[in-house]
């Protein structure tokens, strides 16, 4: 799968390095798959494999480590998630709880050799985490590492909720004491940080506020009217029942009934736990034939041409959704959105001018508002061309880079102070 924050890390990686700064993008779990020039290092750390079988068999976690070490191949963790991806609460929720343990559990190992990499190879002014559950390795870092560390939050209530009990209760026991070594805390909207100051009990004080950026190269779609096409309304995310595709296909039907030439375009990774949800889709879509279509989930080139196919995107997500990158690659490209009025939403919108906002959850409103965009099309041409001028005006990389290096600077001064 192309992961969102994967993508965003690369991105914010890559920023800073044209910025002429050090930086080292270190993959755990399992190499990351981005759809730009990959800036992470090969080597993996917390490979998903050995993070397994070391939480499940005591007898791997006996074995030397020459012996495991070779499984946190890239080339065997790819080949590995090809065939067994667990989706199952309890597993899950077993291998949060190894990964919390610290210095008590079966990662014990793998978190100091990451700590040996990092304070006597890098030597970094500055790390900064990508989630929260690798909290686990603070303990080990500590040891070797004196400057400020940082964590990024951004999706980690969702994962957290998906456990399953005992596990989710011992889990979030163990991180809200772990995260309290963490020097900062970053999202990249005012909502997740308010809502991730509550959900793990984060002084407001810690957070830093970091907007979103998107690697603006090929995204040149600029608002226009395709008079020859029919109106074609875009999808563009994961296809899971969080994202809300059921949803945006129900105001869709709606829609139609007024609007029969009308068409629905949808892209995005489709994983083996969602299956069953995209077939029951597919079903209670049959009625509506040709007029939708799924793209599977297309690499870069294959994401800017779908941008130049649709006339308005929208994503209705359930959960209230913490970042939103496709949100910027559609008014990039001068394609207004249509969205549920919760999560970074609203601040997506307000600040780019590009889009509207509707209640959450509810298809008749969806589908009211899009047909306004369809016969409005002054309106819709404004919006486009109001979101492509403050994406590219304000969410490009070089802005997200000085804007990171004014806040590692501000951490590393608080923690000389």
């Amino acid at each position: 799968m192309y992961c969102g924050s994967c993508m965003h890390d690369n991105t914010w990686a890559r920023a800073l390095i044209d910025f002429g700064e050090l930086v080292t993008l270190i993959p755990t779990y399992t190499p990351i798959r981005v759809d730009e020039e990959n800036a992470s290092s090969r080597r993996v750390f917390l490979g998903g494999l050995n993070v397994y079988l070391r939480a499940r068999y005591a007898f791997w976690r006996a074995l030397p480590h020459f012996l495991t070490k070779w499984v946190d191949t890239p080339w065997i963790i790819n080949l590995a998630t090809r065939f067994a991806v667990s989706s199952d609460a309890n597993e899950l929720g077993l291998i949060a709880q190894s990964m919390l343990d610290a210095d008590d559990g079966p990662q014990r190992e793998q978190y100091e050799e990451l700590a040996r990499y990092l304070g006597e190879e890098l030597k970094p002014d500055v790390i900064c985490f990508s989630n929260a559950l690798l909290a686990g390795a603070l303990p080990a870092i500590r040891r070797t590492f004196s400057g400020p560390i940082l964590c990024t939050l951004q999706g980690d209530d969702i994962f957290l909720d998906g456990l399953s009990e005992p596990y989710r209760n011992a889990v979030m026991t163990r991180m809200k004491h772990l995260i309290q070594g963490f020097d900062g805390f970053i999202t990249h909207s005012a909502y997740y940080r308010d809502h991730m100051s509550q959900y793990l009990e984060i002084p407001p004080e810690k957070f830093r506020l970091l907007p979103l950026s998107i690697d603006l190269q090929g995204h040149t779609g600029e608002p226009r009217l395709r008079e020859t096409e029919p109106f074609t309304i875009g999808y563009f995310a994961r296809i899971c029942p969080e994202k809300g595709l059921h949803q945006l296909i129900d105001a869709f039907r709606i829609l139609r009934q007024r609007n029969p030439t009308v068409k629905l375009l949808a892209g995005g990774y489709l994983g083996k736990r969602d299956a069953a949800y995209f077939q029951q889709i597919l079903r209670d879509a049959a009625d509506l034939g040709d007029s939708f279509q799924y793209i599977g989930s297309p690499d870069r080139a294959g994401k800017q041409a779908f941008f130049q196919q649709i006339d308005v995107l929208s994503v209705p997500t359930v959960y209230q959704e913490p970042k939103g990158i496709y949100v910027l690659e559609a008014l990039a490209n001068g394609i207004p959105v249509v969205l549920p009025r919760h999560g970074a939403f609203p601040e997506l919108v307000t600040a780019t001018g590009g889009g509207a906002l509707v209640a959450p959850g509810d298809p008749t409103a969806l589908a009211a508002q899009l047909e306004d965009l369809l016969v409005n099309s002054a309106a819709r041409l404004q919006l486009g061309a109001q979101g492509r001028t403050v994406v590219h005006a304000r969410y490009h990389p070089q802005a997200l880079a000085t804007q990171t290096l004014q806040l590692f600077q501000a951490a590393r001064q608080d923690k000389s102070s």
